[in-house]
């Protein structure tokens, strides 16, 4: 009788074990994931700064193209303004996800935080109210100068959120280089020599165009018929 007692009473705990043990593992796993979640890593200060350079140099090149725009009519002053505005607000995402101050912030358009680009501005903006020529060279040396700064920023992080930004950055300023210089072309019938690229590098983003079919895409002969980026 005591045996039997023993048995069932060993029945019932072992009953009672397996029917809470996996809610206790359920709840030790929800915790679990909760502790490991993912957080943003924190960037070093020449990353913080990396992204504010171009979060301003962005914004210049939008500024410019817009003043230019309103100066000479051409197209493809508009519609590159519309890319850089995203290529500005994409940067802005990450000051904002790695909790880094935002130099734009309460700046109209033309006014910049770093005295160097407020200077650029003002400099770019002379030369391109010369003439609709000058405009638009004034627009494919934006491009060169953030081509070259997007690829040094790039050699200087590992960060996977501005690398991913940055390569979408870069390819948009190759496009862009690729419009200014073909409507240049396109103005004044002579061909585009680079003014911060090397001949070689400048040839390899040219040729992308040509080799996808697309040499001339956003190019445009005169007036407010230049083309799309």
């Amino acid at each position: 009788m005591f045996k039997s007692i023993f048995i069932a009473g060993a029945l019932a705990l072992l009953t009672f074990a397996s029917s809470t043990l996996p809610a206790f593992a359920a709840a030790g796993t929800a915790t679990n994931a909760v502790v490991v979640a993912v957080k943003p890593a924190v960037l070093s200060q020449a990353e913080a700064k990396a992204l504010q350079y171009m979060r301003e140099e962005e914004k210049l090149a939008h500024d410019v193209y817009v003043t230019l725009y309103g100066e000479w009519g051409l197209r493809v002053f508009s519609n590159i303004a519309a890319s850089e505005q995203q290529h500005t607000d994409a940067v802005a995402t990450l000051l904002a996800r790695y909790g880094v101050s935002d130099p734009t912030t309460g700046k109209a358009a033309g006014e910049f935080t770093d005295p160097t680009l407020q200077g650029l501005y003002d400099e770019l903006i002379a030369q391109g109210s010369v003439s609709a020529i000058d405009a638009l060279r004034v627009g494919a040396l934006i491009e060169e100068v953030d081509i070259l700064d997007l690829q040094e920023r790039m050699a200087a992080t590992e960060n996977a959120d501005i690398l991913r930004v940055f390569a979408n950055l870069l390819k948009g300023s190759q496009n862009h280089l690729r419009a200014f210089a073909a409507t240049w072309e396109n103005q004044t019938g002579e061909t585009y020599a680079p003014q911060q690229l090397d001949q070689a590098e400048y040839e390899r983003i040219a040729g992308a165009a040509s080799r996808s079919g697309s040499a001339n895409r956003g190019s445009g002969r005169s007036g407010r018929n230049g083309g799309r980026p």
